[in-house]
């Protein structure tokens, strides 16, 4: 078993403003030695995308255009600062959507020149292992992260800060992204997480046998199948004449969704050697979710670390204590950087890890 060790990440020595307009959400925020968070504001679009049931792109890149500079306004007034005491700028290039990404990275490129300080380019799935740090937990490396959200989830050794090797990931959709659909499909509204969370408290979670997709095969994670098992279970009860239950149906796909996160996330970390678990992403604002990783943590030995709520979700602190490493590792970005929907770096796939390995014997 590897021998862990309590590490700290070397940060840029000043104040950082965070730029994040990755989907639906614009955000800023001022973090000063890449861990003191100053401030954080988050201008939420779903008013405008519920209508719709999910995201639209175009709207989320006009609301991100109304309101940037509004949202940078508020983070610079609530830490107390003017622009000109920023020493550095970081903003999200992706992944995410290409249209929201640009507004952000055009906006941050903007504020860098006029002041005269560095910019850097963040990936939001590194944002959010930052967003444990800045709640002053200390991580012991190795660490795993589970990263869950609307658009991924997936589990990461975090062999040091910015060596991340990505073991597991989903086959098809994501754990967001699958209880947004099914959330739709009970017609509990948008966004289909918190809905489905609130239904699941009056219900029941074993009222319905819903199945539990790779739950000891590997760490990757599948549950496309598990939607299709709701959709089948609610026609069978409808033909049948029974009334369907939303809250035991809600309570039933989210102990299904929890449970295959929570076995994966300990199994990979006793496999890996490590004593920590940060949880991160939207679905990591889930009540069940947390307290079922903290039950299944104290059975095996294991620190669950979760972000608080507030910093779960898409948001500007995370990018710039992300950013406020980066730079201090790599340094600053050149101002030529754009959009990148598909980013994946500096995350490795295990696959790719084991390839690198075989060309270099």
């Amino acid at each position: 078993m590897t021998a862990t060790v309590a590490k700290s990440p070397e940060f840029f020595d000043g104040l950082v403003l965070g730029v994040e307009t990755s989907c639906d959400e614009t955000s800023a925020a001022v973090v000063r030695n890449g861990l003191d968070l100053l401030s954080v504001v988050v201008s939420s679009q779903i008013d405008e995308h519920a209508r719709f049931g999910g995201v639209v792109p175009e709207i989320a890149s006009r609301a991100h255009l109304e309101n940037l500079q509004p949202v940078i306004r508020g983070a610079l007034g609530q830490a107390g600062i003017e622009m000109r005491d920023v020493d550095a700028v970081a903003v999200t290039n992706g992944p995410g959507l290409a249209g929201a990404l640009l507004v952000g990275i055009a906006g941050a490129k903007a504020l860098a020149l006029a002041i005269d300080v560095p910019m850097v380019a963040v990936n939001h799935l590194e944002g959010h292992l930052f967003a444990s740090l800045l709640s002053g937990q200390e991580v012991e490396l190795p660490a795993i992260a589970l990263l869950v959200s609307g658009g991924h989830t997936m589990l990461v050794v975090i062999r040091d800060w910015g060596d991340y090797l990505v073991v597991g990931s989903t086959l098809d959709d994501a754990a967001g992204e699958a209880f947004d659909k099914v959330g739709r499909y009970l017609d509990l509204g948008f966004p289909g997480g918190p809905a489905m969370e609130k239904a699941a408290c009056d219900g029941n979670p074993a009222a319905y046998d819903l199945p539990r997709a790779m739950l000891r095969d590997g760490y990757d994670f599948s549950f496309s199948g598990l939607k299709t098992a709701v959709v089948n279970a609610v026609e069978a009860q409808n033909s049948s004449g029974d009334a369907l239950s939303v809250p035991d149906m809600a309570a039933s796909f989210q102990e299904a969704v929890i449970e295959v996160l929570a076995v994966k996330a300990i199994k990979a970390a006793v496999d890996f050697g490590s004593t920590n678990v940060l949880v991160g992403g939207g679905v990591a604002a889930n009540g069940r979710l947390r307290s079922r990783l903290t039950e299944a943590g104290e059975e095996a030995g294991v620190r669950i670390l979760v972000s608080p709520r507030e910093l779960c979700t898409d948001n500007a602190a995370m990018i710039a204590s992300a950013g406020a490493f980066r730079l201090a590792k790599s340094g600053a970005s050149p101002l030529s950087t754009g959009a990148a929907p598909s980013l994946r770096a500096p995350f490795v796939l295990a696959q790719e890890s084991r390839a690198a390995r075989g060309s270099r014997e």
